[in-house]
């Protein structure tokens, strides 16, 4: 799965808990979830918001970014329940 697909998939599925999604599906999205946060505290540190873009931009990509673990955890014969940990 390239880069621009895993994105795709990511957005297209934002809602869908069960299910499977490969390793290069969930390493893409976290390296999309990654630049683009990376990229909006610039942009907010550039213009002088306070960190409101990367807040809209981790809003927004906060479901996905569950759902697609939630998928990859039952990849690897794992529950959803250990997204918990995140919560910790």
């Amino acid at each position: 799965m390239s880069f621009g697909q895993a994105i795709g998939s990511g957005f297209k599925r934002y809602v869908v808990f069960g299910g499977r999604s490969s390793r290069s599906e969930y390493w893409w999205w976290a390296l999309f979830v990654f630049i683009g946060q990376i990229v909006t505290i610039v942009v907010d540190a550039l213009t002088g918001t306070t960190q409101t873009l990367y807040l809209l931009f981790s809003l927004g990509t906060l479901l996905p970014y569950l759902a697609v673990a939630a998928r990859r955890l039952h990849d690897t014969d794992r529950s959803a329940w250990w997204l918990l940990l995140y919560l910790t």
